[in-house]
């Protein structure tokens, strides 16, 4: 059975939006951790905000440091959550998840094929893991505090849930990159 795995950069007081406003490093050992997330992927999983946000801009990118990443994600498949959206004719290879997103992200972790990556979709991630469907949390733990007015991976109210640590390392950065499983 294909695995769901998000990998996510979050600052030390849980911030993980905008990481371009507040990532100060991306080093070598950041770099090697993503790559693997993409050797071991085949299908990506979005929320709606990261949907709209990225099918504007990596489509158009073609050449650059970010075009092999560009290259992967404009050519995977692309499932997308949302209850807002018409469609997703914008973005090639992108399918509108419709009805129940547990029984579409099982319908998906039983076919055939590598890891399914949640890219960027902190609500979604919430809502895998609430919903016992996240097999590997990846947090790249920045050593920085983002602040307040920005969102955090998990909110206050969060239901306790137990994980295991599956690995840490620490990069060149200061960055610690941790893989947690949710206990079962």
């Amino acid at each position: 059975m294909r695995k769901v795995v998000s990998g996510l950069f979050i600052s030390l007081d849980g911030v993980v939006e905008s990481p371009d406003q507040w990532q100060f490093a991306f080093d070598e050992q950041m770099g090697e951790s993503l790559a693997e997330v993409l050797e071991t992927s085949d299908t990506i999983l979005l929320g709606r905000v990261t949907y709209t946000d990225w099918a504007g801009y990596w489509p158009g990118v073609t050449s650059g440091e970010d075009a092999g990443f560009a290259n992967w994600i404009n050519t995977s498949p692309k499932h997308v959550a949302s209850t807002t959206l018409a469609g997703t004719d914008e973005w090639a290879n992108s399918t509108l998840i419709k009805g129940d997103l547990a029984d579409a992200v099982r319908e998906l972790k039983a076919g055939e094929g590598k890891n399914i990556a949640v890219a960027g979709s902190p609500t979604l991630v919430r809502s895998l893991l609430e919903q016992d469907l996240l097999d590997e949390l990846v947090l790249l733990i920045h050593p920085v505090i983002a602040g307040e007015g920005r969102q955090k991976l998990f909110a206050d109210d969060a239901a306790l849930r137990k994980l295991e640590l599956v690995s840490a390392q620490p990069t060149s950065s200061g960055v610690v990159i941790v893989t947690y499983r949710p206990v079962r």
